[in-house]
């Protein structure tokens, strides 16, 4: 009996000295990885803090819009930047949004490179579908998107030199015609006869040119889609109207189309062959 009371004590000793041992390798190991971690984000923060990781010029600056990118001349114009600037305290989220606040710009993300140092931008640019012109002057006010952004001509040049500009015109300010060119837009797109024109000078009468002559719309309302496709209807209409004498087409009444020639009034059936 006390044989095996001894062995027991022995074994036991024996334990408590590797549970010791154990307790020991754990504490040397976390304290290395304390240390390694510490080195690790001493030497990030060192490196870190290098004179290389700063933003010195636009040149260290790519802006990328589809496959094109940006001239020296458009950054500068685009990004208030000054200049040194530590690439650390650069927030891309803030040159995004003020990106965004130009008329030519839809969306931009923006990145830091590392190697080498530098931003990375890439921007959605608005797409233009009509050109603005005031009344009152020859040249162009600006372009149009399809939600009615008014696009300065020289900011969407210095973004895409290379670009067409639309064929479809608009007269008017835009206070005139903000408030429905949303609806009126996406309608004229799905109309098979060509309209080169929108006089939106008078918001109870908006004006379309066409390739049948001026139509009057009247005040922009839910039946537009409905004059729209009597426009459309009208153009089988060449057998009993000579459009070249036409003054102008009243769709106001969609129900009850009027042609104004120059020789009289003519209400026409736009249900005709």
């Amino acid at each position: 009996m006390a044989g095996i009371v001894s062995v027991s004590q022995k074994e036991l000793a024996q334990r408590r000295h590797r549970v010791r041992r154990q307790r020991q390798i754990k504490i040397i190991q976390a304290i290395w990885r304390t240390l390694a971690i510490s080195g690790l984000a001493g030497g990030l923060l060192w490196v870190a803090l290098q004179p290389i990781w700063v933003l010195n010029t636009p040149q260290q600056i790519v802006i990328k819009s589809g496959d094109q990118f940006l001239s020296e001349a458009a950054i500068k114009s685009l990004l208030a930047i000054s200049y040194p600037q530590s690439l650390w305290r650069i927030q891309p989220n803030a040159i995004a949004d003020s990106l965004k606040q130009q008329p030519s710009i839809a969306e931009a993300t923006v990145n830091r490179r590392l190697f080498p140092p530098g931003l990375n931008i890439e921007i959605q640019e608005r797409v233009p579908v009509a050109i603005a012109h005031s009344p009152k002057k020859q040249s162009p006010a600006g372009l149009l998107d399809a939600t009615g952004v008014l696009i300065p001509l020289e900011k969407y040049t210095l973004v895409n030199p290379r670009f067409k500009l639309p064929k479809l015109k608009v007269v008017g300010s835009p206070e005139q015609y903000r408030s429905y060119w949303s609806q009126l837009y996406p309608s004229l797109t799905q109309s098979p006869v060509k309209i080169t024109e929108i006089d939106g000078q008078d918001p109870t009468n908006v004006i379309l040119k066409t390739e049948l002559g001026n139509v009057h719309l009247g005040a922009i309302t839910p039946q537009l889609t409905e004059q729209i496709k009597i426009l459309a209807q009208m153009r089988s209409l060449s057998a009993k109207i000579d459009f070249s004498q036409i003054n102008y087409i009243d769709l106001k009444n969609p129900a009850s189309p009027l042609v104004h020639t120059n020789q009289m009034n003519q209400k026409v059936n736009s249900q005709s062959p």
